[in-house]
């Protein structure tokens, strides 16, 4: 009777190490699993796939760094047009979409909780990069002008559709490319990049801008002025 009782006792505890075993082994596999999705979701690279994939090369096809298949594989070309852009715009050249590849392309962040509009919180602080590095020293006005002429790119038929389309478009805004850019963005044009967005206009509708005494070229020149603020004339 003992003999048998200790073989039950043992074939129990048997059954429970088993059922522990089975249950650590499925804990880290969802861990292993949960992770790689997220891991994955966040930080898009070669062999990634899925619908952020396609997102980022959507973005790249309207910024002209890419001309491939819209097809949610992040493959060579993928990989490439993220490089050239990440080279353009002077952040590392690494070939992977993390964060702050997808806040440069306007698709990191959630929806804006600050602004009343649609525009998620990687458009306002592109904006507000934008502003404060074109506009830094101007008046209040002055960068919300700034900002202005931004989003009536963004709604004309002749410029990309997207702040950042707009933004990086090639030759459109030098400070992309020198020292200011990197600069901490001021909060007035964080202020600044919130009411632009809720739409106040000060540059009059204006689609160009220009510091006269800063620039010789005879297009900006011509262009007929709508209002000068500051050290900017605002023009159609």
């Amino acid at each position: 009777m003992k003999v048998n009782k200790a073989i039950k006792n043992l074939n129990i505890f048997v059954i429970i190490l088993a059922v522990l075993i089975s249950a650590g082994s499925a804990g880290i596999l969802a861990y292993e699993i949960f992770y790689k999705d997220e891991a994955v979701y966040a930080t898009s690279r070669y062999g990634s796939r899925g619908d952020e994939v396609k997102k980022i090369q959507k973005k790249l096809t309207e910024l002209g760094y890419y001309n491939g298949s819209v097809d949610g594989i992040y493959g060579k070309g993928t990989q490439n047009a993220v490089t050239k852009f990440q080279k353009s715009v002077g952040i590392t050249a690494d070939g992977i979409a993390g964060s702050k590849t997808l806040l440069y392309l306007g698709l990191g962040g959630g929806s804006s909780t600050s602004n009343n509009t649609s525009y998620s919180n990687s458009d306002v602080e592109l904006l507000a990069k934008v502003i404060s590095a074109e506009a830094r020293g101007e008046s209040y006005e002055g960068q919300v002008a700034v900002g202005a002429v931004i989003l009536n790119r963004v709604a004309h038929p002749s410029f990309p559709d997207s702040i950042s389309g707009v933004v990086y478009q090639n030759g459109a805004f030098s400070c992309v490319n020198d020292s200011n850019w990197y600069k901490p963005v001021s909060e007035t044009s964080k202020r600044a990049a919130i009411d632009v967005l809720n739409g106040w206009d000060p540059s009059g509708g204006a689609i160009y801008y220009f510091n006269p005494a800063k620039t010789n070229d005879n297009f900006m020149h011509s262009r007929p002025v709508l209002k000068v603020i500051g050290n900017h004339k605002f023009c159609k």
